[in-house]
């Protein structure tokens, strides 16, 4: 049996490969991954393209009839608009997470990155329009998988420009 002080250290998940650490400042961060500009302009789409589809079926426009029949000829936009619906509630409830263990976005589909495992980051922002564009912070893995989160809020973009940078310059030694 071998001794706890003598065993191997704790491995990597790619040998060879020496893991990134970062700790964000303060420990855990979050915030808002659009802005209020934009959550407005996706809840005023959504609103104005039902209203537009409830008037076209007022007025008869899915095969002239205004009750139920006229509601199967819609069926499909209305479908349509309930996932313009669903994809807007995310919208304005995605929030995006700096922890010790990684980055964290609500979303459809929650994303999540550990740090070790990162090989790249940059942020990519449309400086003057990061009220209507929200910032978005792509990373790699070491084997190549991607993901994207977006970001709005000062802290949380502040301390993805820090990772940004310390990753770069830690993968360049």
């Amino acid at each position: 049996m071998e001794h706890p002080s003598t065993s191997a250290p704790e491995s990597s998940p790619h040998p060879g490969i020496e893991p990134f650490r970062f700790q964000p400042h303060p420990e855990v961060l979050e915030g808002a991954a659009f802005s209020r500009s934009f959550q407005a302009l996706t809840a005023l789409i959504v609103v104005g393209s039902g209203y537009w589809l409830l008037s076209l079926w007022q007025q008869g426009k899915f095969g002239g009839d205004t009750g139920i029949e006229g509601l199967k000829a819609a069926g499909w936009f209305i479908l349509a608009w309930a996932l313009l619906a669903w994809t807007a509630w995310h919208v304005l409830q995605s929030r995006a997470r700096l922890d010790a263990q990684g980055i964290h976005q609500t979303w459809i589909w929650d994303k999540h990155m550990a740090f070790d495992d990162l090989a790249f980051a940059k942020l990519i922002r449309v400086r003057g329009l990061e009220w209507l564009v929200a910032p978005r912070l792509y990373v790699r893995t070491l084997v190549g998988k991607f993901a994207v989160f977006y970001v709005t809020d000062a802290t949380v973009l502040a301390e993805c420009e820090r990772l940004s940078a310390e990753l770069k310059a830690f993968r360049q030694m």
